[in-house]
């Protein structure tokens, strides 16, 4: 005869917390939600609100603020620095950092190359960016980059010996169409030429040989170029003085019919002596004597500055994407690794097939990252960009600052944009949270 179950020995069906005491979690997540609240969605509320009115605040406007963003040509340009922002930085940046976690992986002082490289992120926007205004100045004595550019410029191309030097206005010696120098008067064998010049900077000449005046010499024809100056006045225009300066390596052409028939290079001296074919000739100083020393790029001008101002963010944030990704190579199961080396696929097949099909989740995850990071950029444009160029390096979160508090106060127009910049930030962060999402369910 079967026996009844006592009712105290039946397992009873643990309820959760939540569903016992529903108050204890609205309690819990009564301050979080308040915070939330305060500092999200009243803000993003109060913006759609604003966007809808002038500048005042008082005058409902409707959807004008909205055809302003997208017919205003600051915002256009803002909009598509955007644009390039988003699709070079994240990729470059990510880019670099795969490839130093690669190949620091195996090496003693990788653990030293990842230090140096995050070292950056350290230091606030602000700071890389007046760091980088100094890199990027146009002064090679000054910045960085145009002296590094100067330097290997330099090395294939010889400058102009005399930047900036010409003749006397109203003498002998004038400019033509290609900013070169030609003499009225032809040359003569037995009658030395005088080239005189001014306006040689002084560091150029300074250490040069007094000038003297050329000897005649049978069947040639000579010369002489030299600074028409004297130091603390004096001197007669257009004669060699006691101590004014030789010019040496200045080029020397003699010119009949717009042809060159003969050419040399002034001496120590400032001397310089052409063949019996240069009589009847002018006497020509080509415009490379006189040309300015190449100066570097003007990397902070309107072409470049877009771009230079992505290398100073990539230079902070290459390291963030470095040890993202590094920590996410030392999880890949070697054997994987190995036994594809075993198959015989090459180092490159293996990372292209192996390595980074497996990293993929840590790619999301840092490129992700890094576009919505991009998409409110607003301290390196603002610090590094000078006042001529900051309109064409201009981005939708300065804009948005622009608008609201610069000199044309007009709030409605700024909150027009920074509803557009969420819209724009929106797909990336839902993107996001599905992957969250998916990789949760595993």
């Amino acid at each position: 005869m079967a026996t009844a179950t006592p009712q105290a020995a039946r397992p009873r069906r643990a309820r959760s917390l939540s569903a016992t005491r529903p108050w204890v979690a609205a309690a819990f997540l009564l301050p979080a939600l308040a915070l939330l609240g305060a500092l999200v969605v009243y803000p993003i509320g109060y913006s759609v609100h604003r966007s809808f009115f002038d500048a005042s605040g008082h005058g409902f406007v409707g959807f004008d603020n909205y055809h302003e963003v997208f017919s205003d040509d600051r915002i256009r340009t803002a909009l598509k620095n955007n644009v390039i922002w988003v699709v070079v930085a994240p990729a470059l940046a990510t880019a670099l950092g795969l490839i130093f976690a690669v190949l620091t992986e195996r090496v003693r002082w990788g653990t030293a190359f990842k230090l140096v490289v995050f070292m950056p992120m350290a230091i606030s926007m602000l700071a890389a960016g007046i760091v980088f205004r100094l890199v990027y100045e146009q002064d090679p004595d000054r910045g960085v980059a145009n002296a590094v550019w100067v330097g290997v410029h330099d090395a294939f191309a010889a400058s102009a010996p005399y930047p900036g030097a010409h003749p006397r206005p109203g003498g002998d010696l004038a400019a033509d169409a290609n900013s070169a120098f030609t003499a009225r008067s032809v040359l003569r064998a037995g009658t030395p030429a005088l080239v005189p010049l001014v306006a040689v900077k002084p560091q150029d000449a300074e250490g040069e040989r007094d000038a003297v005046p050329a000897r005649a010499e049978p069947g040639k024809v000579t010369g002489t170029v030299w600074l028409d100056f004297v130091r603390g006045g004096g001197g007669t225009p257009g004669r060699v003085d006691k101590g004014e300066k030789a010019l040496p390596g200045v080029t020397v052409e003699a010119v009949r019919d717009g042809r060159t028939v003969a050419s040399a290079t002034t001496g120590p001296d400032g001397t310089f002596a052409l063949p019996a074919a240069a009589d009847g000739a002018h006497v020509r100083l080509p415009a490379s004597n006189f040309a300015e020393r190449y100066r570097g790029a003007e990397w902070l001008g309107p072409t470049l500055v877009t771009p230079s101002i992505i290398g100073a963010y990539i230079w902070m944030w290459a390291g963030f994407a470095l040890v993202l990704i590094a920590a996410g190579l030392a999880g890949v199961p070697r054997e994987l690794l190995e036994a594809a080396r075993v198959d015989g696929a090459s180092e490159w097949q293996v990372f292209r097939r192996v390595t980074v099909p497996l990293l993929a989740p840590v790619l999301g995850v840092v490129v992700i990252t890094l576009t919505i990071n991009v998409l409110k950029i607003f301290d390196l444009v603002y610090i590094i960009a000078p006042g001529s160029s900051l309109p064409d390096a201009n981005v939708l979160a300065l804009q948005l600052y622009q608008s609201s508090f610069g000199t044309a106060v007009n709030q409605g127009l700024g909150s027009a944009i920074a509803v557009l910049l969420l819209l724009l930030v929106l797909p990336v962060v839902i993107v996001n949270i599905r992957r969250m999402r998916k990789e949760g369910r595993r």
